[in-house]
């Protein structure tokens, strides 16, 4: 039963970012299996995309270090999804100066759908070039501006001015450090969708759950007119994760959406995984949060069975005692 004012607006679409995201907490070595099962259960939970992972530089992210997911060739795509139609639209992410951007193929050869271009506000003239050529080869283009949260107004303003000119579709609201509170992601929405409105582009939110605050963040995103939302199955993403799909969907109120694959994929993948990967909310991650630092301190304590869950310790380097 829908409880009373909460009424589903259909606009919204859900992105997963369950192996993109999650492959950071492994080096983005998944089996092929567990690859297939997310792809599978997408489709079955009716969720509009699946970002299956990089399309990352094999210069700089070896062969021998890092899985297929931090690439994410078309052959081996191909292979493990396979090619029999459905709704789910396949995306992959490419970074400002870790991708061989000029080398990937025109989209009526691809597999992908949507290209995610994420950058720096540093990057934004690599960025511009990068959204380009992605939409000339016949890619829908999101714009991932990573870190919103440590970049000056100023700074802020310029780049949305220039990428809002780009042909992105999307403007998304990444709050790569998880120390937003809804007031802030308000703020930002209305900020990127003054820049969105005259090109006819959306906004986006991929909110990392540091302070616990993913999911609030991602429906205060949506209330306030953001259309696009990323989510993982179990929350599962870099250091505390990402919004959980199984909460999304259920808020989300559209029909479209169907929970039980979700569930179901908890128990079948999600749960097992927790035996060997960290990650999730925890108090290192809620520090580097409430610090608006990135949590790559707090991902290499909490690796480090000698200096994980020592809390003060933790704390007191990045607050000085105090």
């Amino acid at each position: 039963m829908i409880s009373p004012g909460i009424t589903c607006r259909s606009e919204v679409k859900v992105l997963d970012c369950t192996v993109r995201d999650g492959g950071l907490v492994n080096g983005h070595r998944f089996e092929d299996a567990f690859v297939r099962a997310v792809y599978r259960t997408c489709v079955a939970a009716g969720v509009d995309y699946m970002e299956v992972g990089y399309k990352n530089s094999d210069k700089i992210f070896a062969l021998d270090k890092y899985g297929a997911w931090m690439r994410c060739s078309e052959d081996n795509v191909r292979r493990v999804i396979g090619e029999e139609p459905s709704d789910v639209k396949l995306s992959a992410m490419i970074d400002a100066g870790k991708s061989d951007w000029r080398n990937i193929q025109p989209q009526e050869r691809s597999i992908f759908h949507t290209l995610r271009v994420a950058f720096y506000a540093e990057q934004v003239p690599e960025a511009v070039d990068m959204i380009n050529d992605a939409y000339q080869k016949g890619y829908a283009v999101w714009a991932n501006l990573m870190a919103a949260s440590a970049v000056e107004e100023l700074e802020l303003d310029r780049s949305l001015d220039i990428i809002a000119k780009t042909p992105a579709s999307v403007l998304v609201v990444v709050d790569s450090f998880g120390s937003m509170f809804t007031e802030t992601v308000e703020y930002l929405v209305k900020k990127y969708l003054r820049f969105a409105k005259d090109t006819g582009k959306e906004v986006g939110i991929h909110a990392h759950n540091n302070q616990q605050l993913a999911f609030a963040n991602s429906i205060e995103a949506i209330i306030h007119g953001a259309n696009c939302v990323d989510a993982s199955i179990g929350g599962l993403g870099r250091g505390a994760g990402n919004c959980p799909m199984e909460l999304m969907l259920g808020f989300l109120q559209n029909p479209k959406f169907r929970l039980r694959p979700v569930y179901a994929a908890l128990d079948e993948i999600i749960t097992p995984l927790r035996k060997e990967l960290d990650w999730g909310p925890s108090p290192e991650y809620n520090i580097t949060g409430q610090m608006n630092h990135h949590p790559r301190e707090a991902i290499k304590v909490r690796e480090n069975p000698e200096l994980r869950d020592r809390y003060l310790e933790f704390y007191d380097r990045f607050a000085g005692g105090e």
